[in-house]
């Protein structure tokens, strides 16, 4: 990609943002470094991390052989470039007038840091472990009833561009171009696993059972499982909410109180899944980007989705608290309060799922193994429920 496939003057994205360029200097080189000098938060405002994670990066990436100072730019100017264009959505022009480089070096740079990251990824994944996740342990709404949950699984639409001859398979339900894109993540905001690529009028359950079925496929510990939404079906490794009881909390009368085991089940599922809405905010609120189309082949714009998870897993880790996740984090308050929640704000359509969808070999008496699975902790959540409001 060179200048060339950028979008035309006045198009979004193609302009620097005021208070980014403000009292910048004259080139690439020294606008890093004034930035990188300056104070911390300078660069979570250009290259959307702190300094010590952005050089800890830097050296990750030249320790193994990925990048290189080249004569003109050091890894730390290609990976400022890089983060730049990703976390403010902004084209290869408006870039070069900043770096005042040609659009061909851009371009170079840009793509370079992208196969350095890709070819790093793996190491910023983390399957699951076998301990009770502290959000569930540390909570008696959630414990002991989900303890072996690991996380959740949730897919989102992200905008591609792709030509006109390719743009049938890619339209989704709502007539946008976009791909499909699942993950699994922790409900500590990291990403376990990341499928991106799949066409937009692909369904989630199809997108799932790629994500079991191919050699990458996604980890699911023995006798654990992710909590999904009403767009899955209950399965093993999978638990998913009763289907025809109110979901999502705003569904639900201000001071409603659930009437039995499934609408209690269904609560407090919402409650803890709405780790879903938070870690894909905080991804977004980082890489812009995201948000819309960009210009590039398809294959670079799948690539970019799984290499902003593993940046984003890279900064969880090494600057857990920093001001993007503390905007997320907030979120959690509404996991202090008593019962009955305030709504969150997300809304699904309840629906059937066919489970002679799945693609995936699994018997009806397995399927019925992990309904009973999912009674019984609704019966043992919705018995303590009772019997503590008998005590009250």
């Amino acid at each position: 990609m060179d200048s060339s496939d950028d979008e035309k003057d006045g198009a979004p994205g193609n302009y620097i943002p005021k208070e980014l360029t403000h009292g910048v200097a004259s080139n690439g080189a020294k606008f890093v470094d004034e930035v990188l000098n300056g104070q911390n938060e300078r660069c979570l405002e250009n290259f959307r991390m702190d300094k010590h994670v952005f050089y800890k990066l830097c050296d990750i990436l030249q320790a193994k052989g990925l990048l290189r100072h080249t004569n003109r730019i050091k890894i730390e100017e290609q990976l400022a470039i890089f983060m730049f264009i990703v976390g403010h959505n902004l084209r290869t022009r408006a870039v070069q007038e900043l770096f005042r480089y040609s659009g061909e070096t851009i371009s170079r740079h840009f793509n370079n840091v992208l196969t350095a990251i890709m070819a790093i990824s793996l190491d910023f994944f983390q399957p699951p472990g076998s301990d009770v996740p502290p959000e569930i342990m540390e909570d008696p709404r959630f414990y002991p009833y989900f303890q072996d949950c690991v996380g959740a699984v949730d897919g989102i639409h992200i905008p591609v561009m792709v030509g006109v001859d390719e743009q049938g398979p890619f339209r989704d339900k709502n007539g946008m171009l976009s791909q499909n894109v699942l993950a699994a993540f922790s409900f500590d905001l990291k990403f376990h696993y990341v499928l991106a690529g799949w066409e937009g009028s692909a369904s989630d359950l199809q997108v799932l059972n790629s994500a079991l079925t191919r050699r990458s496929k996604l980890p699911v510990p023995e006798g654990k499982y992710y909590l999904v939404d009403n767009k899955y079906a209950n399965m093993p490794g999978f638990i998913a909410p009763y289907h025809g009881v109110p979901y999502y909390l705003k569904e639900y009368p201000s001071g409603y109180h659930p009437q039995d085991a499934r609408e209690l089940f269904n609560q407090r599922h919402s409650l803890l899944r709405n780790a879903s809405d938070r870690i894909y905010g905080a991804l977004k609120a980082r890489f812009p980007i995201l948000m819309s189309a960009p210009p590039y082949p398809l294959q670079t714009q799948v690539k970019l989705v799984v290499a902003a998870c593993a940046i984003h897993n890279y900064i969880r880790r090494e600057k857990p608290d920093d001001w993007i996740f503390r905007t997320y984090d907030e979120d959690t308050a509404v996991l202090q309060i008593e019962e009955p929640l305030p709504p969150i704000e997300v809304e699904q359509p309840v629906m059937h799922i066919d489970t002679q969808a799945l693609d995936i070999g699994i018997e009806t008496e397995q399927l019925e193994i992990s309904s009973q699975l999912r009674d019984s902790i609704a019966t043992e959540m919705w018995n303590d429920y009772i019997r503590d409001l008998s005590a009250m």
